[in-house]
């Protein structure tokens, strides 16, 4: 009995000090296993600041300030972007962009940040051998061809020119598409937005549709003219009336807009030319009965462009000097004769392949009885990346 007992003791004693060693082999890789790798998504995060030192010497500008000419020291923007992958085929971008508030009197009132962009996109056709890819976006993002253009114009001198003449806004919230074609032959890229901006929420029913398709017809021609690229877009729209809610108005005011950019980017030689129209309904009236609707129609056309002469005798020199040049022609009704004109002219230096400043002249002046003061102005323009 006791030697029983005895050895079913041992053998449970035996049991105990097993089981956790067992276990723990089985929970322990061999020497020949491979750690297992833990994948932490990157963050890509950058930015871009710009500002200037600006001194008007118009007349009206003078008479304001007692005979002597306003100058003051400025910081434009500073845009700061986060990228993320969000899986296999998504990925998310936030770009904030940092401003002056100011009031009514332009003094300052701090600075605050708002949203420029901030999208989550997914790649529903990767790149493929031929070059051809594709995305989906929604959220705030990019309109249709003010981006584009940056690409060829310095926006740290200023907007655009469908920029600077308000014919819509450089980001909206809503839908994208873009395709990249097979065979570097360009791309294509839709949008459906509000309408509004990114600086303003959406204020009724109506929903804005654009596309813009671009070819780079020399892009496989080694050489000055291998970017050259053609881009018609068409933007259509509505705003509703101001009778939407008193008098239940359900028809839309027209905000209609197209045009062709045609562009090159070189260090050499980057230039740009545009043809746009803006049509938008002008509401008169003070009720339903009384209620008038008219369609103006702007038309604006510009060039501009960006030279580095001393590259021209020597390809292979990367000059920091160069020269830049813009002159817009707009007319708010291309029935009458009155128009503004916008000239840039001035030189730069790239201090570093991140840094640039400019010393620019700026002048804008109302033309054939439009109505508007002539503003002009000295810049010391700066802008770096990081």
């Amino acid at each position: 009995m006791i030697r029983t007992f005895v050895v079913r003791s041992a053998a449970l004693a035996a049991l105990l000090v097993a089981a956790p060693l067992a276990l723990r082999a089985q929970g322990t890789p061999s020497d020949t296993a491979k750690p297992v790798k833990v994948v932490t998504p990157n963050l890509d995060f950058s930015g871009w600041v710009f500002g200037s030192f600006s001194m008007q010497t118009d007349s009206a500008a003078k008479a304001a300030n007692g005979g002597k000419a306003p100058n003051k020291f400025d910081v434009g923007r500073a845009y700061l972007t986060f990228k993320m992958p969000a899986g296999d085929r998504a990925s998310v971008r936030v770009t904030t962009d940092i401003r002056q508030g100011q009031s009514a009197a332009g003094a300052y009132q701090g600075w605050f940040v708002r949203l420029k962009y901030a999208y989550l996109q997914y790649d529903y056709l990767k790149k493929t051998p031929t070059g051809a890819s594709a995305f989906a976006r929604i959220g705030a993002l990019h309109t249709v061809v003010i981006d584009h253009e940056e690409n060829f114009w310095p926006r740290y001198l200023d907007k655009t020119p469908i920029e600077h003449f308000g014919f819509f806004s450089s980001a909206d919230i809503g839908l994208a598409t873009g395709i990249t074609l097979p065979n570097k032959l360009g791309e294509v890229y839709a949008t459906i937005t509000n309408g509004n901006g990114y600086e303003n929420p959406e204020a009724d029913r109506f929903k804005d549709y654009a596309a813009r398709l671009s070819i780079t017809p020399l892009a496989k021609t080694p050489g000055l003219l291998s970017t050259f690229t053609i881009s018609p877009w068409v933007y259509r729209g509505n705003a509703a009336s101001k009778f939407a809610v008193t008098d239940s108005v359900t028809d839309g005011l027209a905000r209609n807009r197209w045009g062709v950019f045609v562009g090159n980017k070189d260090r050499r030689l980057s230039f740009g030319a545009d043809y746009a129209e803006r049509t938008d309904g002008n509401e008169t009236g003070t009720d339903v009965a009384s209620r008038v609707v008219t369609d103006v129609t702007g038309q604006l056309f510009d060039v501009f462009a960006v030279v580095r002469p001393l590259e021209f005798s020597n390809p292979s020199l990367k000059s920091s000097f160069g020269l830049v040049g813009r002159f817009d022609h707009f007319k708010p009704n291309k029935d009458v004769d009155g128009y503004t004109r916008f000239i840039v002219a001035g030189i730069f230096w790239e201090p570093t392949p991140k840094t640039s400043i400019a010393l620019d002249y700026q002048e804008s002046k109302p033309q054939s009885g439009l109505a508007g003061t002539e503003s002009k102005t000295w810049f010391l323009h700066w802008q770096a990346y990081f």
